[in-house]
């Protein structure tokens, strides 16, 4: 399924928020690949199949939006947008746009781009794929 099909399925105000979140993402993630995940309900932002290679992912729901990073608990977040108190895992609540054309949420989208960089660097088989995305 498409992303923008599998979004279109919730209200209109987290369709278009999900929308201008998905151009930010697109826009500041080279090369990434979208996955949607029907059974957890998300849009995935990957560099391949594996764990170690997800940037992001769009967590809509009826009642708004979420940015959820993947080793979200390790990013630098001096503006402290992320939340959540799981071990591995933190997200960003999208309440309007001023959040998702936020510079912090910008720093955040590079500082994790960056640590899916660095996993990929300590695996022999992604350093090629990195080098073949041109990263």
């Amino acid at each position: 399924m498409e992303p923008l099909v599998f979004l279109q399925q919730y209200p209109e105000q987290v369709f278009s928020h999900a929308r201008q979140l998905r151009e930010v993402l697109l826009a500041n993630l080279p090369n990434i690949t979208e996955q949607v995940d029907l059974p957890a309900k998300m849009v995935a932002y990957v560099y391949a199949q594996k764990y170690a290679d997800m940037v992001c992912v769009i967590i809509p729901s009826k009642k708004g939006l979420k940015l959820g990073f993947y080793k979200g608990a390790e990013l630098p977040d001096p503006d402290q947008l992320l939340q959540g108190s799981g071990k591995i895992s933190r997200y960003v609540v999208i309440k309007d746009q001023k959040d998702i054309y936020s510079g912090p949420l910008k720093k955040l989208i590079t500082h994790a781009l960056a640590a899916c960089k660095q996993r990929s660097r300590q695996n022999p088989l992604h350093k090629k794929l990195l080098l073949f995305l041109g990263m």
